[in-house]
């Protein structure tokens, strides 16, 4: 089966393509270089019973009365539709280094904060099955 494009169309897609490749890839790859080259090295420690990276953590939300399975990434994997939540993000540094049974507060912005209650802790590792955002 062909898509049916008019000349326009193909002029269009044309257009998109020499954009992307002359403007966005330059840009998008020194950004990404840049990255690297500017980026911190973290080791990923993980101590019994604590919350830390790449952890799942089960928490419980107060005034929702739900539960949910979270887990602690760096900024370049999270994705909140998946529950990977990033450990800058206002719940992930509200979690890290916490026990399991901790009352948190996560202070979301200046005018609302919410309390959960961690359940639970699985320890998790470092690997590459977690995809990085894309960009």
């Amino acid at each position: 089966m062909y898509d049916e494009l008019t000349e326009v169309d193909i002029k269009k897609m044309q257009e998109e393509i020499d954009y992307k490749l002359k403007e966005v890839r330059p840009k998008l790859i020194r950004y990404l270089k840049r990255m690297i080259a500017t980026a911190k090295v973290i080791k990923v420690t993980g101590e019994a019973g604590v919350v830390g990276l790449f952890d799942r953590v089960e928490i419980y939300y107060e005034e929702d009365d739900e539960t949910e399975v979270v887990e602690l990434v760096t900024t370049l994997r999270q994705d909140a539709l998946r529950s990977y939540i990033s450990k800058e993000s206002p719940l992930g540094q509200a979690l890290m280094g916490k026990k399991v049974g901790d009352r948190v507060l996560v202070k979301a912005s200046e005018d609302y904060s919410y309390y959960v209650v961690i359940r639970s802790i699985e320890k998790g590792a470092d690997d590459d099955s977690l995809p990085i955002s894309s960009f």
